[in-house]
């Protein structure tokens, strides 16, 4: 797993054997996981979702403690996936990352609690699934609107974005911050440590 430029996310990348019959590859490695992060990804759910293209998911968020970490990929066609800094104090607070998921090269994207996670589905039933640490709790979950031209994130130009209501009415990351929603980089930076301290053996 290959650690992008924001704090807490992840790209996995897996050898894909190709033969007559078709392909093969790991999508997925606890081993590789753990050292990537240092703790384990408690799987609480998993979830899958089939867009038309031109879709705009998320940005999407959840209240830290306990946060949800994600482990996304695209089974099939492709979509831009995105990564968003929203942990206030954060060092690159506000800052986002692309990373191209598809049915070819097979990438994975791993996202730790208190990131936001957005993505627009570039061919038409785009298959995304993702495993979760925690189960859906809506009094917890939040978004910012996608097009919130203070994360000017650069989604593709060729596309018309199609947003659910609840998308579409997401509040600005400004807004989002006058109103306490966004999660603190001290209590992101604490929940993980705090999982990582859960895998230390006990002092014989």
């Amino acid at each position: 797993m290959r650690e992008l430029s924001i704090e807490g996310a992840w790209v996995s990348e897996p050898q894909v054997f190709l033969d007559s019959r078709g392909s093969f590859h790991e999508w997925f490695k606890e081993g590789d996981f753990h050292s990537a992060t240092g703790h384990a990804l408690g799987l609480a759910q998993a979830n899958c979702s089939v867009s038309a293209r031109g879709t705009l998911r998320g940005v999407h968020f959840a209240d830290v403690p306990p946060g949800q970490a994600k482990y996304v990929k695209c089974v099939r066609g492709a979509v831009l996936d995105v990564v968003v800094d929203l942990r206030t104090g954060s060092p690159t607070f506000q800052q986002w990352e692309p990373v191209l998921l598809d049915d070819r090269d097979h990438r994975s994207v791993h996202l730790a609690e208190g990131l936001g996670h957005a993505f627009m589905a570039l061919t038409e039933g785009a298959t995304v699934v993702y495993l979760c640490s925690q189960g859906y709790a809506p009094t917890r979950e939040h978004g910012i609107h996608p097009l919130d031209p203070d994360l000017a994130i650069e989604w593709p130009t060729h596309l018309t974005p199609l947003l659910s209501p609840k998308d579409a009415g997401a509040p600005s990351l400004a807004e989002a911050l006058d109103r306490g929603l966004l999660p603190s980089y001290a209590a992101c930076t604490a929940w993980y440590a705090r999982q990582r301290a859960a895998l230390i053996p006990a002092q014989q």
